[in-house]
C-alpha cells in the first residue's frame, strides 16, 4: 500500500472516453485512490497523476485516446500517466509506446491500480497490466455520479454477441454480471448520499444475471423497490432481449422512466445478417410498437450504422425507409469503421469514405426530423423535470421522458429536485425546451 505520508498530498486528473460504462467505471478508479489518500485534482492544479479511461469502439475512439494521452504528457511532464480501458486492453503495446505513458492496465485491472502504483514507486519501469479477454471472468462493481444529478448503475459487463464490426467482447471479455443484493445496496448507498436518479448501465445488460441464475426484469422489480431514489432509466438493451415483460413491468413500475435506448444498426435484414445481430427489422418494429401501446410519451432513442460492409446503396435506401417508418424519438448515428480483427472485413461490398459521411448526414437530418416531430407534441405541457444543479448561469434538466428544459429564470435551490416543469418553446434545432416551474400543479 501507498505510504500516505508521501501521497497524502497527492492529485490525479481523470480523463474518461467513450460509454457511461467507462465513466461508471472511472469513478471507481478515483474511490480506490481516494482510499489512498491520492484526491482528485482541482481546476487549475498540476497533477502528481494522469487516468486515462479509453475506448476503442471505432478508429477515431482510438485516435481520441491517443491524443488525449499525449496532451496530458505534454501539459504535465512530471505526472505518472496511467492508461486504462478498451483501447488499452485491445492494443496494449501501441498504447505502452506512447510518450509518457508509464502504466497500461487492461479493463478487469483498474481495481489492481493502486498496486501498479506502488510498483511504479519503486522501480519507475513501465508496466503493462492486460489479461486475456478470453480469462475476463470477475465482475467489477462501479457506480459514478454523473456531472449534473444523474448517477450510472453498472450491472452487466462484457458480451456473448461477437457481431461482425464490433471489439467490444474482444475488449471487455464473456457477459458476467453482478448480483441483485449488491446493486441495490449500491442504489441504497445513492440514495444515501442525496442521489435522485439512476441510470443502469453495462455493455449487453439484457443478458444480466444468465450467469448468476437471476434475471434483468428480477433485477428492475429489486431497484424499483429502493427508497429514496425517484428515477431509474434503462440504458442501451439489444431488441432481442427487450421482452414485453420488461417493457410492460416499466410501463407500471414507480419509479422507472418512460425511456428506452434500442440499437438498430440497420434497417436492412441483409445488412443486419451481415453483421450477425440476433433480429430482424420484424422483431425490430414489434418492439417499439409495444413500447408505444402501452407507454405513448416514452422517448425512444436508437442507434444506427451507416456505410457499413455490405451497405450497398440499395441496402441503404431499405434501411432509411424502415427508419423512416418509426415511431421514435432520435437516432443515435454512427459512421462504419473498419476494426482490425472483425468479421465484417471478409464481406466484399465497401462503402467508400465520402459516401459513407453523406449517408451520415442524410440519417442525422432523418433523426433531426424524427426528434422535432417527437418534442412537439409537449409543447406547452407540464411534465416531472429532475433540476440540475446550475452551471455558468444555466439551469436544465430532463423531463420524465428525456427531453432537456431550461429553467428560465434560474432557481437554484430547486437543484436535484423533481418539480413540474411548462414547456414553452422549443429550440429551433428541436434539442431543448425552454420552460418554467409551474406553481399550480402539485410536485
Amino acid at each position: 500500500m501507498i505510504d500516505n505520508t508521501t501521497f497524502g498530498t497527492r492529485t490525479a486528473m481523470y480523463v474518461t472516453l467513450g460509454c457511461k460504462l467507462n465513466f461508471a467505471e472511472t469513478s471507481t478508479v478515483a474511490r480506490i485512490l481516494a482510499d489512498r489518500g491520492i484526491r482528485r485534482a482541482q481546476a487549475g492544479e498540476t497533477p502528481d497523476l494522469c487516468v486515462v479511461n479509453t475506448c476503442s469502439v471505432t478508429e477515431l475512439a482510438d485516435k481520441k485516446g491517443r491524443q488525449a494521452i499525449r496532451s496530458l504528457a505534454k501539459r504535465f511532464p512530471g505526472a505518472t500517466i496511467i492508461a486504462t480501458g478498451c483501447y488499452a486492453q485491445l492494443k496494449p503495446d501501441e498504447v505502452a509506446s506512447i510518450e509518457g505513458v508509464d502504466i497500461v492496465a487492461g479493463v478487469n485491472s483498474k481495481l489492481r491500480i493502486g498496486e501498479f502504483l506502488d510498483q511504479w514507486e519503486k522501480t519507475h519501469q513501465p508496466q503493462t497490466i492486460v489479461t486475456p479477454a478470453r480469462d475476463l471472468r470477475e465482475f467489477m462493481p462501479s457506480c459514478s455520479k454523473g456531472d449534473r444529478t444523474r448517477y450510472f448503475l453498472k450491472v452487466q459487463d462484457g458480451c456473448d454477441y461477437w457481431c461482425s464490426y464490433c471489439t467490444i467482447p474482444a475488449a471487455r471479455g464473456r457477459s458476467r454480471s453482478g448480483r441483485i443484493a449488491d446493486l441495490t445496496a449500491q442504489a441504497r448507498q445513492v440514495a444515501s448520499e442525496g442521489g435522485r436518479e439512476i441510470v443502469i448501465t453495462g455493455v449487453n445488460i439484457g443478458e444480466f444475471g444468465r450467469d448468476t441464475g437471476e434475471s434483468f426484469l428480477d433485477l428492475l422489480r429489486a431497484l424499483d423497490s429502493v427508497d429514496g431514489i425517484e428515477r431509474f432509466r434503462i440504458s442501451s438493451i439489444e431488441p432481442n432481449l427487450l421482452t414485453d415483460e420488461v417493457i410492460d413491468f416499466t410501463a407500471g413500475a414507480r419509479r422507472f422512466m418512460p425511456h428506452f435506448h434500442i440499437p438498430l444498426q440497420s434497417g436492412s435484414d441483409e445488412v443486419l445478417r451481415l453483421m450477425r445481430r440476433r433480429y430482424d427489422t420484424a422483431l425490430f418494429r414489434s418492439k417499439v410498437e409495444r413500447i408505444r401501446s402501452v407507454m405513448p410519451d416514452t422517448f425512444i432513442g436508437v442507434d444506427l450504422i451507416v456505410g457499413a460492409r455490405g451497405e450497398t446503396a440499395d441496402e441503404f435506401a431499405r434501411s432509411k425507409e424502415f427508419v423512416e417508418s418509426l415511431d421514435i424519438s432520435r437516432l443515435h448515428v454512427f459512421t462504419y469503421s473498419e476494426r482490425p480483427g472483425t468479421r465484417a472485413l471478409d464481406i466484399a461490398h465497401k462503402v467508400e469514405q465520402a459516401e459513407k459521411h453523406r449517408r451520415t448526414r442524410v440519417m442525422l437530418a432523418v433523426s433531426e426530423q424524427k426528434l422535432r416531430l417527437f418534442s412537439s407534441r409537449f409543447e406547452g405541457s407540464v411534465r416531472p423535470v429532475l433540476l440540475e444543479h446550475p452551471h455558468r448561469g444555466r439551469m436544465t434538466g430532463l423531463t420524465d421522458n428525456y427531453l432537456r428544459v431550461e429553467i428560465e429564470p434560474p432557481v437554484p435551490e430547486a437543484a436535484n429536485t423533481v418539480l413540474p416543469v411548462r414547456l414553452e418553446t422549443l429550440s429551433p434545432d428541436a434539442g431543448q425546451f425552454s420552460g418554467s416551474i409551474d406553481k399550480t400543479v402539485q410536485p
